[in-house]
Formats: C-alpha cells, structure tokens, sequence
C-alpha cells in the first residue's frame, strides 16, 4: 500500500466519525472554526498579567507562527494536493472552505506553534496546550478540509519552530531592549505596583 493510499484510509477513518457520530458534529465544528479564537485571547490574557516570562513567551509565540508559516508556505511549493472534499467523494464536509493547496495545515501551524511554545514555559499546564492542539488538528480532518498528512507536517513544522525561537528569542538583545521599552511606557499609562509574577 502506497503512502498516499495510507494518507486517504487516514483520512476516510476520521471523516467517518462525523457520520457515525454525528451527534458530536456541532462540537467538532466549533473546535475547527473557532478556538483559533482562544488561543489568540490567550495569548492577550498572558501578555496583560505584565508578567515578563508570560510576555517573552507571547514574543516567542508570534515569532514562531511567523518563522512556521514561511516554512509551511515553502513546503507548500514542493507538494501540494487540494481538499479531501473536492477530490474524494462522498466526504463528509461540515464547514466551508476555498479550494486551494491544503498542505500544510495553517491550522495545525499556528496551534502547534503557539501551544508548543506555551508549553515549554508552562510546563505545569503542558495538558491543556497540547490536548487543544491535537483536538484542533484532528478536527480539520473530520470536518473534510485537511488529509491526516496536511497536519502532521503543520504539527512537525509548528514544533521544530517553537523549539528554536524557544533558544533564539531570547538571545536577541533588541527583543528585549523592545520589550523594556514597551514596559516603561505602560508603567507610566498604567502605573502597577504589584506585578502576577505568578501566574
């Protein structure tokens, strides 16, 4: 059995669970579309505890989706394949989507990006990020707009890129002259005494 043939059954076992279980759609559905949103309210919540390790790792967070999604773009010239749903038949499509080149998966890069990076400076919570990643990626699959294949390369390239800015980011001086300068300024708008240097 060819790879491709592997990447199609994949993708036709999970599919099939939004017809076998299709009571369990509308949640899937909300997880595919819409916790791209929490993930982003995160990120704010975190940079405003004014919590330097929280702020470095938002830093890390955006420069690591940044530095996936030009990998991913440039994965995406060397192979690419359309949506399971205008290729395949009777796939079960439950959001609409563009036809375009569905490798990799932007959703998978910016989770994986972003949960993984939390996760190296969270450990504690390390659960949390990557359960809503791995939700997130196999979501895209059931609701028909990405093969297994689509993301498991945006999970490897969202996670080789975290662990590198993990190690760059803070090694770069104007980052932090940046972030120090930031912080001045909010001190002074917004004069805070007590720091969540917890949370």
């Amino acid at each position: 059995m060819s790879f491709s043939e592997l990447n199609i059954d994949a993708f036709r076992m999970i599919n099939n669970l939004g017809k076998d279980y299709s009571f369990l759609n509308p949640v899937v559905v909300f997880i595919a579309e819409y916790l791209l949103y929490f993930l982003f309210l995160a990120m704010i919540l975190h940079w405003f505890t004014r919590n330097k390790k929280n702020r470095m790792m938002v830093i890390q967070s955006v420069v690591t989706v940044i530095l996936a999604e030009i990998i991913g773009k440039i994965a995406g010239q060397f192979y690419s394949h359309h949506q399971p749903f205008a290729v395949l038949p009777n796939v079960s499509q439950l959001i609409e989507h563009g036809i375009d080149n569905s490798f990799p998966s932007d959703h998978s890069i910016i989770f994986f990006s972003i949960c993984f990076s939390f996760w190296l400076v969270r450990k504690k919570e390390w659960w949390l990020w990557i359960t809503l990643a791995i939700l997130v990626a196999i979501s895209r699959v059931w609701v028909g707009v990405h093969y297994p294949v689509d993301v498991m390369t945006g999970a490897i390239i969202g996670i080789i890129s975290a662990l590198f800015e993990y190690w760059l980011v803070p090694k770069i001086s104007l980052i932090t002259k940046i972030l120090k300068g930031y912080e001045r300024i909010e001190q002074r708008i917004l004069p805070s005494k007590n720091k969540t240097e917890n949370f």
